[in-house]
């Protein structure tokens, strides 16, 4: 920004330090929205809706300006819960960062954990091990699935059928258990690492998929008979934020809203990844555009998830589950153990009492880790809120050069303002709602 740049903005300032000019640049959204109108000929109102408020998703802001219950102008203020995490990735090892992405859409971790390397393997050059990519497909659906029910849980209690809230919560509790038993952790697992997994599924987790196969199309048929025919949740949603193919395109929306505009855009059939070409599943669609056909998309988006869950589980052959080179895979054989998650013992007793080699690899590829040929990629992936997409910039080195996830809860809220402006104030809350964004992935 140059000098003559400041001498017309009110809202930032300069002055010269021994580093250069140093810009401060403040907010200035309240004070735009307000001025320019005449409160004697204009009677209106302007609302702030967050950051704290139990309907906008997480710590979004939403500046509303209403005449009575007609939402005239809105805008959403992001930004309230950066955490820097592309810019954090830049100063770790490729392996360290599965540890920041995976809280970005702290809905859906695996989906980061996998995109981020999925991007790093193809700097590599490398393939992983089919059963580790067996592992990855199987989990990301049952993570689609949690997702949903998270989105489903909170429309429902913003919409006032709080039964579903409780029901969303209780079956996604199921889907963190099997987290649990697989990686020992519930949420940010890092279970995806770059060429395979951390740690192969335990056989107690494998039988409760197989029972969560079993359980969960009773509770999605549970769901539709408490909404779909509920007339309430009918009026709340039908015809509600409305956005049309034409809209979503010119805004970047993806996902579950693209498709229930009628284009049946779905990553895992239009650009294919991690095998899932060779899966039999459908890509749910509806044409109503709005609240109701996005609630719909979801439900049936879960069923098709179960389909690929349970195709997954039939493939689960023994083998590999990480690379064989060892300058890239993770040194320490990883075993569940009385902890929750350990070292094998046979491991730490070989590279600590017999071979000082393999002390001295452990540690380098530890502290230091692997170095990823110079390039750049962009790899994009399916998840639940559409295209999550993974730019990363490899100098040789040993880290990122740069990282950046082009993330769908960010591009999404771009049609918030589409979905309720014009509409009413009540109304806000369903599309918002109906865009199920994700303020960890949105800020990351």
């Amino acid at each position: 920004m140059s000098t003559e740049d400041t001498t017309t903005d009110a809202y930032a300032e300069s002055r010269d330090t021994t580093e250069g000019k140093v810009f401060t640049v403040t907010g200035g959204d309240w004070d735009t929205v307000i001025g320019g109108h005449d409160p004697i000929e204009d009677e209106r109102l302007v609302v702030n809706m967050g950051p704290q408020h139990p309907s906008t998703h997480g710590v979004l802001r939403l500046v509303i300006e209403l005449e009575g219950e007609t939402v005239r102008e809105l805008r959403p203020v992001v930004g309230y819960l950066h955490t820097g995490i592309e810019k954090n990735t830049e100063f770790r090892t490729w392996t360290q960062g599965t540890t920041f992405v995976t809280r970005a859409d702290y809905l859906a971790p695996i989906f980061n954990e996998t995109a981020y390397c999925l991007a790093v393997e193809k700097l590599l050059g490398i393939e992983v091990p089919e059963r580790a990519t067996t592992i990855r497909v199987l989990m990301m659906e049952l993570n689609r699935i949690a997702s949903h029910l998270v989105g489903l849980a909170t429309t429902g209690m913003e919409l006032g059928a709080l039964s579903m809230m409780i029901y969303g919560f209780r079956d996604r509790e199921y889907i963190l258990d099997i987290f649990e038993l697989a990686s020992g952790l519930r949420m940010n697992m890092a279970y995806v690492r770059p060429g395979g997994i951390a740690q192969d599924l335990p056989d107690d987790a494998i039988s409760k998929i197989r029972d969560f196969i079993e359980y969960m199309p009773k509770a999605l048929k549970d769901y539709e008979n408490l909404l779909s025919g509920n007339s309430i949740w009918q009026e709340r949603t039908q015809g509600v934020a409305y956005l049309d193919v034409s809209g979503c395109l010119a805004l970047g929306v993806t996902g579950p809203v693209l498709r229930a505009a009628g284009l049946p855009w779905d990553l895992r059939k239009t650009m294919p990844y991690c095998g899932y070409e060779t899966y039999d599943f459908d890509v749910p669609t509806h044409n109503g555009a709005d609240a109701w056909g996005r609630y719909l998309c979801r439900i049936e988006e879960m069923r098709q998830s179960l389909r690929i869950v349970e195709q997954a589980m039939d493939r689960l052959k023994v083998g590999p589950i990480m690379v064989e080179d060892k300058k890239i895979a993770w040194p320490a054989q990883l075993s569940l153990g009385g902890d929750g998650l350990g070292n094998s013992l046979n491991h730490v007793k070989k590279i600590m009492g017999e071979s000082m080699e393999s002390l001295i690899h452990h540690f380098k590829l530890v502290t230091e880790g692997f170095r990823v040929p110079a390039g750049q990629v962009y790899v994009p992936i399916e998840a639940p809120r559409g295209e999550l997409g993974v730019h990363l910039v490899s100098d040789g080195g040993t880290r990122p050069y740069r990282m950046h996830m082009r993330e769908p809860s960010f591009i999404n809220l771009q049609a918030v303002p589409a979905v309720a402006e014009g509409g009413l104030l009540a109304d806000v809350i369903v599309g918002g709602a109906s865009l199920d964004p994700v303020m960890g992935g949105c800020d990351r």
